[in-house]
C-alpha cells in the first residue's frame, strides 16, 4: 500500500479554485498593471515584440488566476472520512466561498480547531505542494492572517512537511520529470472522471462573466471527491459510493 489506512482517519482532503483579482486587467491599480506587464513578458513567444496593454490584458485573462499576487481564491472545498454511520466510511464535504478574507478565516479556523497536530494530522490534495498550499499561505499573508500550523511551512525541509500528502507526488514514485493531471490519474486507476462540466480554464469566466459561484463549488467538490477516491485506491480500500458522500 502507498498510504496506510490509519492515516486517513486524520486526513483533510482539500482543493481550491482561483480567479484573477479583477474581471479585467484595466481594473487593476495602476502599479499592479505595470507589474503585470513586466511579469507577463515571459509569456510572449516573440521576445522581440513590445509588451502593450492590450497584449498584457490578454495574458491577464488567460493566466492571472494562477498567480497569488494577481489572483484570489473563489472557493475552498474540504472533505474528510467519517465512520459515524457504520463500518464503511462516508465522505463529508464542506465548501467555503464569498469574500476571500472571510473564507480564508473560516478555513484557517477549521485547521486551528480540528487539524493542528503536525505528527498526526494531514492535508491531502493533487499538486497541493506546488499550488494549493502555497496559494493559501500567500493569500493569508496578504490579508494579514496568521497561518495555521499545517500551513506554516516556509523554509521547512521536505521531511518537515510530511503532513502534506500530494497525490501527484505519490504517483511519481520519485520521477520528478512527470506531471500527471488528476483526471488522467483517476482514469488510469479506473475512477470516474472528476470534471464533467467545466475545466480550470473556464473558472474565471464562470466567476466573472456568469457570476455562478455554485457551479464553481460543484466543480471544486468533484475534485475533492476524486482525490479521496485516489487515496482510497492507494490505501487498498474500496472506492466510496455515491450514497456515502454527504455535503455538510
Amino acid at each position: 500500500m502507498i498510504i496506510q489506512k490509519k492515516i486517513l482517519r486524520n486526513t483533510l482532503f482539500i482543493d481550491i479554485e482561483t480567479v484573477s483579482a479583477t474581471a479585467h486587467f484595466e481594473e487593476l491599480p495602476e502599479e499592479m498593471q505595470s507589474l503585470w506587464m513586466k511579469k507577463s513578458q515571459k509569456f510572449k513567444k516573440d521576445k522581440e515584440r513590445e509588451m502593450t496593454p492590450s497584449l498584457a490584458a490578454g495574458f491577464y485573462r488567460e493566466k492571472a488566476g494562477i498567480f497569488a499576487e494577481f489572483a484570489k481564491i473563489a472557493c475552498i472545498t474540504v472533505g474528510y472520512l467519517s465512520n459515524d454511520k457504520g463500518e464503511e466510511p462516508s465522505l463529508r464535504l464542506k465548501s467555503f466561498s464569498g469574500e476571500e478574507k472571510e473564507l480564508l478565516e473560516e478555513f484557517n479556523n477549521l485547521l486551528n480547531t480540528h487539524y493542528d497536530r503536525l505528527d498526526d494530522h494531514h492535508l491531502c490534495g493533487h499538486n497541493i505542494k506546488e499550488f494549493d498550499v502555497p496559494f493559501l499561505c500567500r493569500r493569508s499573508v496578504i490579508h494579514g492572517l496568521d497561518l495555521p500550523r499545517l500551513l506554516n511551512i516556509s523554509g521547512k525541509k521536505p521531511w518537515q512537511v510530511s503532513h502534506l500528502l500530494d497525490t501527484m507526488e505519490l504517483w511519481r514514485f520519485g520521477d520528478y520529470k512527470n506531471y500527471t493531471s488528476l483526471a488522467l490519474l483517476a482514469g488510469t486507476l479506473g475512477i470516474p472522471s472528476p470534471k464533467d462540466d467545466i475545466d480550470g480554464s473556464m473558472v474565471g469566466h464562470v466567476y466573472w462573466q456568469e457570476d455562478d459561484i455554485e457551479r464553481i463549488i460543484a466543480y471544486c467538490e468533484k475534485d475533492v471527491i476524486t482525490v479521496a477516491q485516489v487515496v482510497m485506491k492507494f490505501a487498498g480500500m474500496d472506492l466510496i459510493r455515491e450514497d456515502q458522500i454527504e455535503v455538510v
